[in-house]
C-alpha cells in the first residue's frame, strides 16, 4: 500500500475527529458550566442520529458518484458550517449550536460513508492492523484536537475564534482529497468475479436492509453492540465527571489534549503491532478486558479512593487501551464486510457503533443523575468485561463470516 492512501486516509478520519470531539468532549463541559444537568448533556447523543441512520444512504452514496467528488462536496460544505458558526458567534447554551451539531453529524456521517467503503477497497486483510491503527488514531488525534484544544482556545478567546480555526483544519484536511485519483474497484479474491450489475433506485432504498439480512450481518452488529454498551456508559460520563471535580477547562483541555492525544497515538500504534503479531480472538479478548480494568480508575475516584492526580493515570489508561480495543473491533468489523459492497456493510456495523454510544450515554446520564457517578462507572465496568466476554464466546463457535473465520484464530 503507498503512502498516499494512508495520508489521504489519516486527512479524512482526522477531519471527522475534529468537529465530533468539539461536540462531545468539549460542549458537555461548557453545557455543565452553564447549568444543564446530566441528563440533558446525555440526551445530546440523540443529535448523533445522522451516524446512527447513515445507513438508510449508505447504498446510494457507495453507488453513486466518484468517492472524490463526494468528498470535495461534504468537506466543502464542513467548511462552509464552521465559518457561518464563526460569524455568528454562538454561546455555548445556544440551541443554535445545538442545531449545528445535528448538520455538522450529517456531513461528518455521510463522509464517513465515503472514507469507509474506500477503506475497505484499498485495503487488503493483510494491511488492515496498521490500516485500523491509522484510521483510530487520525480519528482520535481530530477528536482530541476538538476537543482539547478548541477547548482550551474557547478558555481564551470565544465562539467565534475558535469556529474559524475548526474551519482552517477542515480545509487544510481537504488538501489530499484534491490530489487523489478515484481508486479501481477492489474485488474480494475469494469471490468470484462476475460483472456488477445496475442498481435500480428500488433496490438502492432498500440496500441496507437487504446487506443486513446478508448471512452473518445481525449477528455480527448484536455483537458489537454488547461489547460497546458498557464502555459507552462509562466513556460518556468522563468529561462532565472530572469538570464536577472541579478540574478548570484548561486543566480539562490539558488532560484531554496533550495527554490524552499522546494516549491514544500510542494506543493507536500499540493496536496495530498487535494486530499484525496476534490473531483477532486474541486481540479482541486482551484488549476488551483491559478497557474493562481501566474502568475502575475511575470507579475508585468516584468512591473517594483517589486523588486527582488518578484522574490523570486513568486518562492514560484508558486513552491507550481503550484506543487498542477501538482498532481491535474496526479489524473485525472490516473483516465482516463484503468488498462488493464495502461502504455499505461496514456503515451499517458503524451505525450500530455510533447507535451503542447514544443508547451509553443516555443510559449513563440517567443512572448518574438517579444514583450517582459510582453506581454508573460500577455497571458500565461490569458490562463492557461481559459484553466482550460473550463476543468472543459466540465467534470461538459460530464465526460469522467465512473471512471473520480466517483471521479470527
Amino acid at each position: 500500500m503507498s503512502r498516499h492512501p494512508l495520508a489521504l486516509l489519516s486527512s479524512l478520519y482526522a477531519a471527522q475527529g475534529l468537529p465530533f470531539g468539539f461536540f462531545t468532549l468539549a460542549l458537555p463541559v461548557l453545557m455543565r458550566e452553564a447549568g444543564w444537568s446530566l441528563t440533558a448533556i446525555g440526551l445530546l447523543q440523540l443529535l448523533a442520529l445522522p451516524w446512527l441512520l447513515k445507513f438508510l444512504w449508505a447504498p446510494w452514496v457507495d453507488h453513486h458518484g466518484t468517492r472524490r467528488t463526494w468528498l470535495l462536496g461534504l468537506q466543502g460544505c464542513s467548511v462552509l458550517a464552521a465559518l457561518t458558526l464563526a460569524l455568528l458567534d454562538l454561546g455555548a447554551a445556544s440551541q443554535g449550536l445545538l442545531l449545528a451539531v445535528l448538520v455538522f453529524n450529517l456531513l461528518a456521517a455521510t463522509q464517513d460513508i465515503v472514507t469507509d467503503g474506500l477503506a475497505v477497497r484499498l485495503l487488503a486483510a493483510r494491511e488492515r492492523g496498521l490500516a485500523n491503527a491509522i484510521q483510530v488514531g487520525a480519528y482520535r488525534l481530530g477528536m482530541i484536537l476538538g476537543g482539547g484544544g478548541l477547548l482550551w482556545l474557547w478558555a481564551r478567546t470565544d465562539g467565534r475564534v475558535v469556529f474559524g480555526v475548526m474551519a482552517l483544519l477542515l480545509a487544510l484536511s481537504t488538501w489530499p482529497v484534491w490530489r487523489m485519483r478515484e481508486p479501481a474497484r477492489m474485488i474480494d479474491p475469494e469471490a468470484a468475479v462476475v460483472p456488477r450489475p445496475t442498481l435500480t433506485a428500488g433496490q438502492l432504498a432498500l440496500g441496507w436492509w437487504h446487506r443486513a439480512l446478508a448471512p452473518g450481518m445481525l449477528t455480527c452488529a448484536g455483537l458489537v453492540f454488547c461489547f460497546r454498551f458498557g464502555d459507552q456508559m462509562v466513556s460518556s460520563l468522563i468529561t462532565p465527571f472530572v469538570s464536577d471535580q472541579g478540574a478548570s477547562k484548561e486543566t480539562i483541555a490539558l488532560m484531554k489534549g496533550a495527554v490524552g492525544s499522546g494516549a491514544s497515538l500510542l494506543g493507536a500504534l500499540l493496536g496495530g503491532l498487535l494486530m499484525v503479531r496476534v490473531n483477532r480472538r486474541s486481540a479482541m479478548l486482551w484488549t476488551g478486558l483491559g478497557q474493562s480494568l481501566t474502568f475502575v480508575l475511575y470507579l475508585a475516584i468516584a468512591l473517594g479512593w483517589g486523588s486527582m492526580a488518578w484522574l490523570w493515570w486513568a486518562t492514560v489508561a484508558e486513552g491507550v487501551v481503550g484506543t487498542m480495543a477501538t482498532v481491535a473491533l474496526f479489524a473485525l468489523m472490516m473483516d465482516a464486510s463484503d468488498p462488493d459492497h464495502a461502504g455499505t456493510d461496514f456503515t451499517l456495523l458503524a451505525s450500530v457503533v455510533v447507535g451503542v454510544g447514544s443508547l451509553g450515554g443516555i443510559a449513563g446520564g440517567v443512572v448518574g443523575d438517579a444514583w450517582g457517578y459510582a453506581w454508573a462507572f460500577g455497571v458500565g465496568t461490569v458490562l463492557s468485561a461481559l459484553g466482550c466476554v460473550a463476543l468472543v464466546a459466540w465467534l470461538d463457535r459460530r464465526p460469522t463470516h467465512a473471512r471473520v473465520a480466517q483471521a479470527w484464530r
